[in-house]
């Protein structure tokens, strides 16, 4: 009996070097074996920082055909040279915290300098006294008050170039260009880029530099509540400047929905009720070229004909930048900028369910109400989820290609160092 036992106990102990040798020969690395031992443990799904942090269906499907430069976004970001990452800030969208992540949470050679009681951060170059962040809080409100895509395209060039020495100035010309696309659009003025540059790289010959546009979106019903909220508050956002073409609307092309400092204390019936309210489908506004449609004159073009436009602007615009989040995906947002930019986050990202938008109870009807007056940015969301998720979907294969190829790659060395061994063995005993 006893020897039975020993037998058995003996085929186990065969059976887990067996095991073992196998597990090395295909993967001899130690991070892959480690890797393999959490997968099998309870906790191995909570650990993965990518699942369960949102409503993503555990196999998404795609709804829009996206080419492969659409999809892979990796930027040669040159924070040591001219390189300029400008964040457009969407109101009530998170901007405000993705903004700090930006100044306070990232892992850089010069780190930005916060002071306590200071909402501006220096962020400068190593060894420059230049800013590599164009945004609330490095540069300020530059362009104006939560300047919009049209403001930043033409206002960002000249604000940059300005605070260049002067003998850098004279031979400054500005070169437009989308991406993926060596053709450009030269225009030998240095106040801005030419109108043709609704495109988030623009270069400056002197040098090369890149501007590499940002921003965050946000689920439209969600973000309309919370500006809501906001205005009922006392904001007003009154300093925007909302220059297009050169000069600001007039107050017959955009009147006001309120009389007196501010509209707090409104509800949300006469929030919705307001034709003029800028909350409406605000997120395609700001991210199109309103110079096609004639800025904020409606009598330019039929009502649809201006819809189709902005959207379609903005649709473009959104594929064409550099990168962007979504506030109800914070850790996908953070892969995606940090795969972008080659840009690491020391702190991770949090995803918040709970806001003031999400304390509000709003009836179905409401809802849809709500939904009506932002169609475009209801159609310009499903557009850039679609977009966003297939992005992360693309680049988590691209990483698990590469550690594929390197596991490859560990193997064939193993495998020649074994034949190499074998060899010296059969001259030894030769």
């Amino acid at each position: 009996m006893e020897d039975r036992s020993h037998k058995v106990l003996l085929a186990l102990v065969m059976l887990l070097l067996f095991a073992v040798i196998v597990l090395q020969y295909v993967c001899p690395g130690t991070e892959c074996q480690l890797l393999r031992l959490r997968a099998l443990s309870p906790a191995a799904a909570a650990a993965d920082p990518y699942r369960a942090e949102d409503e993503t269906p555990a196999r998404f499907v795609p709804r829009f055909n996206f080419s492969a430069d659409d999809l892979l976004r990796r930027v040669d970001f040159n924070i040591k040279g001219d390189d300029l990452i400008v964040f457009l800030h969407i109101q009530k969208t998170g901007g405000t915290t993705f903004g700090r992540h930006l100044v306070r949470n990232i892992q850089l050679e010069q780190p930005c300098e916060c002071r306590a009681g200071q909402k501006k951060c220096t962020c400068h170059r190593p060894g420059k006294r230049e800013t590599w962040l164009f945004s609330r809080f490095s540069t300020g409100w530059s362009c104006g008050l939560h300047a919009d895509w049209t403001e930043l395209t033409n206002c960002v060039p000249s604000v940059v170039d300005s605070k260049k020495e002067v003998r850098l100035r004279p031979s400054s010309v500005w070169r437009c260009f989308q991406a993926h696309d060596p053709a450009f659009l030269q225009h030998p003025r240095t106040d801005s880029c030419p109108k043709p540059c609704s495109l988030p790289y623009c270069q400056v010959s002197l040098g090369v530099r890149n501007f590499y546009y940002i921003t965050i979106l946000r689920d439209p019903v969600s973000r309309y509540l919370s500006e809501w909220r906001h205005v009922q508050r006392g904001a007003t956002w009154k300093a925007s400047l909302h220059v297009c073409d050169g000069r600001s609307p007039t107050t017959e092309e955009l009147p006001s929905c309120y009389t007196g400092d501010d509209w707090s204390g409104c509800s949300l019936q006469e929030f919705m009720d307001c034709p003029y309210n800028l909350a409406n489908n605000r997120q395609v506004r700001m991210l199109s070229d309103l110079s096609l449609v004639g800025c904020y004159n409606l009598s330019v073009m039929p009502e649809e004909q201006r819809n189709k436009v902005l959207l379609d602007s903005a649709k473009e615009n959104l594929k064409r930048m550099a990168f962007f989040g979504l506030t109800e995906f914070q850790r996908k947002t953070q892969y995606l900028f940090e795969k972008t930019f080659n840009m690491n986050f020391i702190s991770p990202f949090t995803q918040y369910n709970s806001t003031r938008a999400s304390s509000v109870e709003i009836d179905k009807q409401t809802q849809q109400r709500i939904e009506a007056l932002n169609f475009l940015d209801m159609e310009l969301y499903d557009y850039a989820k679609d977009l966003f998720l297939q992005r992360y979907q693309y680049m988590r294969q691209k990483e698990h290609q590469e550690a594929r190829r390197k596991r490859q790659e560990q193997r064939k060395m193993l495998r020649a160092k074994q034949a190499h061994l074998r060899e010296e063995q059969g001259e030894n005993s030769s």
